[in-house]
């Protein structure tokens, strides 16, 4: 059986209940008498029992508006409770908020940016996921992410994209290192140079070999997937290594220096990703605004860090 009781009804009832008289419970519900009446005679109908006894002086429960009463109370409690959590999601003081990101970006700056977030809306649960561009969009895509922070690559065409920022590239060397004197590097000093790669299955790798495509570099046979890797093998002379400014952070070793490279038609832009069928959470508005407004910053503050 289908029953259509309202939430006014319900609180109708319990008026009823405690003032046990009609006049004053329709003057707390504010109702004239004849509709509040006609309103408990509905929802006795719906039931299909007898909820009140009345009689000149008293209206009290019946057997079945006794169970009732346990049931309306419990029924006002959770819509009431339900539009509370509802308002606290509004007011993003509740609900929960995941991204992924890669590595460089979810060890350093995105932090901050979170921290920020937490401070103005300490009731959000927010996750993060570090992991490589592929991985970042694997999240999205199974609907375990709001958003994903990555660089370009395949497979970007299902979802919404804004690049946030361009991540220029440096060349990361020993001090006593023969280009490690100049300010600014260009591509064909690079030439000779015995360097370090980071592995193919990373967002840095296919813009660096753009980069030095026609360059004579050579390889130094050493080829990995993280950054800590990379300086400790610079650190011990087996090579040089060309890195976004990203990720210039992991490179602050007293004997090795960071150098622009002087190739600007070659950056990794850095992207924000959203699933172009699913819309935002409130929450996750919040977190997306506030991670547009702060990022484009991110590189410009890490570089003097470094420097």
């Amino acid at each position: 059986m289908k029953l259509n009781i309202s939430t006014r009804a319900l609180h109708a009832f319990l008026a009823l209940q405690e003032c046990k008289h009609f006049t004053h419970a329709a003057e707390r519900c504010f109702m004239s008498q004849s509709a509040f009446s006609v309103m408990i005679q509905k929802l006795e109908e719906t039931v299909g029992a007898r909820l009140f006894e009345r009689d000149t002086r008293n209206v009290t429960l019946t057997a079945e508006g006794e169970l009732f009463s346990e049931v309306a109370r419990a029924l006002v409690s959770d819509i009431e409770s339900a539009f509370a959590d509802m308002t606290d999601y509004v007011a993003r003081r509740k609900g929960r908020v995941a991204i992924a990101a890669l590595p460089s970006l979810a060890a350093h700056g995105l932090p901050a940016v979170i921290a920020e977030y937490k401070q103005v809306y300490p009731g959000i649960t927010v996750q993060l996921f570090d992991a490589l561009s592929d991985q970042c969009l694997a999240l999205l895509r199974q609907g375990k992410v709001d958003i994903a922070l990555t660089a370009p690559g395949s497979g970007l065409i299902e979802f919404d994209t804004k690049t946030l920022c361009s991540d220029p590239f440096y060349l990361v060397c020993r001090e006593d290192h023969p280009l490690a004197g100049k300010r600014r590097i260009r591509v064909a000093d690079l030439s000779g140079c015995e360097l370090i790669h980071l592995a193919r299955s990373t967002s840095v790798r296919q813009h660096v070999e753009l980069l030095l495509r026609g360059v004579q570099v050579m390889s130094s046979g050493l080829e990995v997937e993280h950054l800590a890797t990379v300086a400790g093998l610079i650190e011990a002379g087996l090579g040089v290594s060309i890195v976004p400014e990203l990720t210039l952070f992991q490179f602050r070793k007293m004997n090795l220096v960071s150098i622009p490279v002087d190739a600007p038609d070659v950056v990794r832009p850095i992207l924000i990703v959203k699933n172009k069928e699913r819309s935002l959470s409130i929450a996750a508005q919040g977190m997306s605004e506030l991670i547009e407004k702060r990022l484009h910053t991110i590189g410009s503050r890490m570089k003097k860090e470094v420097a």
